[in-house]
């Protein structure tokens, strides 16, 4: 049965969230927080274009000059907490080092994903050459843009459907929007951070959830969870479910992810084959694969993940990959055998250029697994990751536009070639500023959260372009890999570093300029390399090849 989390709301004001938890009606008066102004620094320590962390009445702040004026901005990023002072700041924005989220440092607004909240801001002023900050007692961390709610006797319907879609919905309430809105979702749980599934398996749902159900309610966001969209008509507006229920729009976001591709070989249906792609998956692979024989199949990103997360518990494990090397065709041959040489380094074993030719069995259960090359592991549980299919099968009898690659093509505004149907995240082919506009299918979290909020704006009729650079990473063992760009077609990697010392930043070169670049240990190099991707500016790869890197900025 579909779960539907709703209660009805009658208060037609706007609301100013100012914390990441759920409103409560109060049970008694509330002491306002006191205020504590402090002195910070003076002010000849910063130059235009400088920051400083500095903590008043227990919270980083972060401190930014630029143009003469002074502005004060939390100092930990909303997303997973990274200190903002360890990354990148070009005018008035500061990019994270860690996972590229951006945040002006005029308001505090989230400009750039991942994450969905803005850096609350604090009051400074200057005087006699001293620059003083005054912050509250209350340590806040985080700031909920204020949104408007749903108001009674507003019929126009927007319905959301899949993964990027809360920040679709949060974008939409953020811009006025007091219509009905239902996101839709074939999980069991509310909207939550599925890159945690593949580095935490064992992850308590609570932790992982994006939004709190009160948070939503409060809001006036319908969720409608384990439920399947089967069709839409059109020309009719409306949605059905696999579960006969239909559900008529104005307006459709469609935003459905993709599906783990299947393993083509005998044994594939038996139990304790495995695929990761939800939270039940995720505790499910966790427990099975305890104490068990483990073989993946594949060497992706989330494959590597699974086998670093599982190597201290699982009897062993063991990947099985096409490449001699992980990550061999996106990140070169060097990141790849320093991947391999860091998972064999706990005992993961690799069986490379090879694939699976038969899964064997016994009692239906999964017993052991047959190569190509004939060679046989015992098995407990197979995991498989061998990329990912556009989940867009339900469109295939209207006329929405689907590409080669399954993928529902979109325009600069996530508009598809049906009025009042946009789509976004992984299941979509948009074109990417960065490449000319080019059309891409690139299944990254951040930028699934670009597209559902530039979808957002453009149901209001903002008509806003997408503008992004991709940023990516991958965690592995307490080591991080950041990505930036797009490098498809690369025919060239220039190091600073080196792989054997796990300190790196490593340029792909493509017609003479850098289109990419990944780096581990080599912060912000890689958050600073995304700012200027996105501002246009060309990177040479003589600027790469040059033992002068004061062009990038970096300490």
């Amino acid at each position: 049965m579909t779960s539907v989390y709703w209660r009805s709301l009658q208060d037609l004001s706007k609301i100013n969230v100012t914390d990441v938890h759920p409103a409560k009606k109060p049970t008694m008066a509330t002491k306002p927080c006191e205020e504590i102004t402090q002195m910070v620094c003076s002010l000849s320590d910063l130059q235009d274009g400088q920051m400083k962390e500095v903590e008043v009445g227990g919270n980083k702040i972060l401190l930014v000059r630029n143009n003469g004026a002074f502005t004060a901005v939390g100092g930990l990023c909303t997303h997973y907490g990274a200190p903002l002072i360890k990354g990148t700041l070009i005018g008035d924005r500061v990019r994270c080092p860690f996972h590229g989220a951006c945040f002006n440092t005029k308001t505090g607004d989230i400009e750039e994903f991942p994450g969905l909240d803005c850096l609350p801001k604090f009051k400074v002023k200057v005087e006699s050459g001293k620059v003083y900050v005054t912050s509250h007692e209350k340590n806040l961390k985080k700031r909920v843009k204020s949104m408007s709610r749903r108001v009674p006797g507003v019929n126009h319907t927007i319905v959301l459907i899949g993964p990027a879609s809360l920040q679709c919905a949060e974008t939409l309430r953020q811009n006025d929007y007091e219509g009905r809105i239902i996101m839709v979702t074939k999980d069991e749980q509310l909207p939550l951070d599925k890159t945690k599934l593949s580095k935490a398996m064992n992850v308590e749902v609570e932790k992982v959830l994006l939004r709190q159900l009160d948070f939503l309610q409060l809001h006036g966001i319908e969720v409608w969870t384990k439920k399947e969209v089967k069709s839409v008509n059109t020309e009719a507006k409306t949605v059905t479910f696999t579960d006969g229920t239909i559900q008529m729009y104005d307006q459709l976001l469609i935003s459905t992810g993709g599906r783990a591709r299947p393993l083509q070989c005998p044994g594939a249906d038996l139990e304790n084959v495995k695929f990761l792609e939800n939270y039940k998956d995720a505790a499910d692979i966790h427990q099975k694969s305890a104490g068990s024989r483990v073989v993946i199949v594949g060497t992706s990103f989330i494959g590597m993940e699974v086998a670093a997360y599982l190597s201290d518990k699982a009897a062993s494990v063991t990947v099985i990959g096409t490449s001699c090397f992980p990550f061999q065709s996106s990140l070169g041959l060097e990141i790849g055998k320093m991947t391999k040489q860091m998972l064999e380094e706990k005992n993961v074993k690799f069986y490379s250029s090879n694939g699976v030719a038969e899964i064997c069995g016994e009692n239906g259960k999964v017993k052991e697994v047959v190569l190509k090359n004939g060679e046989v592991l015992p098995a407990d549980v197979v995991i498989v990751g061998i990329g990912v299919i556009p989940n867009s099968d339900f469109l295939k009898e209207t006329l929405v536009e689907i590409d080669s690659r399954s993928a529902v093509v979109v325009d600069e505004f996530m508009k598809t070639n049906i009025a009042d149907i946009f789509a976004a995240g992984d299941v979509v082919s948009f074109p990417l500023a960065l490449v000319g506009h080019k059309s891409v299918n690139i299944g990254h979290w951040q930028l699934a959260q670009a597209h559902g909020r530039i979808a957002g704006l453009n149901m209001m009729n903002q008509q806003v372009a997408i503008n992004t650079v991709p940023f990516f990473w991958t965690m592995m063992l307490g080591k991080s890999i950041r990505y930036t760009g797009y490098g498809e077609g690369y025919t060239e990697i220039v190091f600073k570093g080196s792989t054997e010392e796990r300190k790196f930043l490593a340029f792909y070169i493509k017609d003479e300029e850098v289109v990419a670049a990944a780096s581990m240990n080599f912060d912000p190099a890689v958050a600073r390399l995304a700012e200027m991707l996105l501002m246009g500016k060309k990177i040479t790869k003589a600027q790469a090849q040059s033992d002068d890197l004061s062009w990038l900025q970096i300490p």
